[in-house]
């Protein structure tokens, strides 16, 4: 059922081309059996002439009808593709669309739920697979549903007993394929992990590529991938033989009925109680419906395929995603508050930080130091909230409302309203926060397009003006100026000047509280100087907090916080 509810959530925008591509298949089994009528009236015609009996309808009368039947098969075949086609598209470009809208919203626990290679495996080819089969397997499914039904009634009106014996192998049919179901369900799982595995190999060997070169391992990482590959060779080949050797047995099953018809229809002949033109009718309808069973025989695992698809598609909806709410943009400068807070990553027995207290205060610069793993990263993605404490709270308030509450706390006055009490952190409080990742965080593009990621709406004055704050001025003397292209992970610039456009592109953002995680570690001493003199002149109303190691930086701060 879970699958079903799927299927119609899935298909709902598309319902109308569905029932157009449902009206064609309806269509096509009415034009298929209407053509073995015509053509048993056309040889009985033909049969008559030849023995000088006389006949109501001539020949041409259904020549005509017969191309007329041919024609409108066509069509309705073309248009039947045609939607499907587009309907197909259509839903998987929708269906990626909404997942990856979905994963740019999961809520972050701290704990790696995918790999980013498997879910990328699982937004092409298994949002491939599923798509393929609602636009295509199922409208085809119960087209040859009808036009197996179509066929097998106009042969119970023509010879009941051989209808009954040609059906004979459906029991056979039904058997085998209850067999393979589960079977084929099972391996195409194992496929679809084994598939997952490969690309993210194939992903993190080139994301990793100078290292691996480096280390003097890329002939291992290769032979890493001929292992995966082989698994994966291995468990697609017993998946075509399981569905080769279940459609042989299928096949021949088919063959000796339609060896039946065959000889049934002779036996008649030479008894006089079938006509030649029913003889055509018997071979032709024993083909239309021996063969909406194979094609049954290969568009039910095609389903099958896509319920172990749908599974691991499921899985990606399910992820829990961040509550958003109305923004809260404070007043600038803001602070970071931390009370009693208790955070642990999952499946760790050991508190990152246990009952932590601190007040980052509004206009202040903190340097936050510490040896590696005592939770500094930790505090700027709790102050983000990207994750969340286990216990105690992180608050963001501004220097006027925090103001106005202790006043409304001190002297309450019936005449003055409480302030607003200040917000937790969340999703909605993003906005207040301006982060400056560790190392390069450029995307595929121009230096343009990569600032106004901060800030779309930034005119070209904005854009010079973080240029000129975050120490970038380089970016005018290059070729082509902030039309310059950067490729992936910002090659083609230095790590440096990445660093410095990358802190250009988060001053564009709106919020006063600025995170800083060893920002300037690819910077030179008279670089970082410029930087640190130009963001204390040019953003007075900023709260400052960095992450470092760098005497100059913690020089550059009023408070140190020690960690460890």
């Amino acid at each position: 059922m879970k699958y079903l509810r799927w299927f119609f959530k899935a298909l709902r925008p598309y319902w109308a081309s569905v029932t157009c591509m449902m009206f064609c298949h309806v269509m096509l089994a009415v034009c298929s059996v209407a053509f073995v009528y015509v053509s048993k009236k056309l040889v009985d015609v033909a049969v008559a002439i030849l023995g000088g009996r006389p006949v109501g309808t001539g020949l041409e009368i259904w020549a005509v009808a017969l191309a007329v039947v041919i024609v409108l098969r066509i069509m309705f075949n073309a248009l039947r593709t045609y939607l499907q086609t587009r309907t197909e598209i259509a839903l998987k470009n929708r269906l990626r669309y909404n997942l990856f809208d979905a994963l740019m919203h999961v809520r972050n626990d701290g704990g790696s739920r995918h790999h980013s290679g498997d879910v990328l495996n699982r937004l092409q080819e298994d949002v491939r697979q599923v798509a393929s089969t609602l636009a295509g397997s199922v409208p085809n499914l119960f087209g040859t549903m009808l036009q197996f039904l179509a066929a097998f009634g106009f042969l119970v009106y023509l010879d009941v007993r051989l209808a009954l014996i040609v059906v004979v192998i459906v029991p056979i049919g039904l058997v085998v394929g209850k067999f393979v179901t589960s079977r084929i369900r099972n391996l195409t799982l194992d496929i679809r992990s084994s598939d997952s595995k490969v690309q993210a190999h194939l992903q993190e060997s080139f994301q990793h590529l100078t290292l691996l070169q480096t280390l003097e391992y890329v002939g291992t990482s290769s032979d890493t991938l001929g292992g995966l590959q082989t698994r994966l060779y291995g468990n697609e080949m017993r998946r075509a033989r399981f569905t080769i050797l279940s459609r042989i047995v299928i096949s021949l099953a088919f063959s000796a009925g339609h060896a039946v018809a065959f000889l049934w229809g002779v036996w008649g002949i030479s008894s006089g109680a079938v006509t030649y033109g029913m003889m055509t009718a018997f071979l032709q309808l024993v083909g239309q419906i021996q063969r909406p069973l194979v094609d049954l025989s290969s568009q039910v695992p095609a389903v099958i395929h896509a319920t172990a698809s749908i599974d691991r598609l499921m899985e990606l909806e399910a992820l829990p995603r961040e509550e958003k709410g109305e923004t809260r943009l404070l007043d600038a400068p803001a602070g970071v508050r931390f009370q009693d807070v208790t955070f642990a990553y999952p499946d760790s027995d050991r508190d990152i930080l246990a009952g932590f207290s601190h007040d980052f205060r509004p206009g202040s610069r903190t340097a936050i130091v510490g040896p590696t793993g005592v939770g500094k990263s930790t505090l700027i993605r709790l102050m983000l909230a990207l994750l969340r404490p286990d216990k105690g709270s992180v608050h963001l308030y501004s220097s006027s409302s925090d103001a106005a509450q202790q006043g409304d706390s001190a002297n309450p006055s019936p005449d003055t309203h409480p302030a607003a009490p200040t917000p937790e952190a969340s999703p909605a409080t993003r906005c207040n926060l301006v982060y400056v990742p560790q190392g390069n965080t450029l995307f595929s593009g121009t230096i343009r397009e990569n600032l106004l990621m901060g800030n779309p709406d930034a005119t070209e004055e904005q854009l010079c003006k973080v240029l000129h704050t975050a120490a970038a001025d380089f970016v005018f003397e290059l070729s082509d100026g902030l039309d310059t292209q950067c490729f992936e992970s910002g090659a083609g610039l230095s790590e440096g000047q990445a660093q410095r456009i990358a802190i250009a592109r988060a001053l564009l953002r709106p919020g006063s509280i600025l995170l800083l995680d060893e920002f300037s570690s690819a910077l030179d001493a008279q670089t970082e100087s410029t930087l640190l003199e130009r963001l204390t002149s040019e953003l007075p109303d900023h709260t400052m907090i960095f992450i470092t190691h760098r005497d100059r930086i913690i020089d550059f701060c009023d408070s140190v916080l020690r960690l460890g």
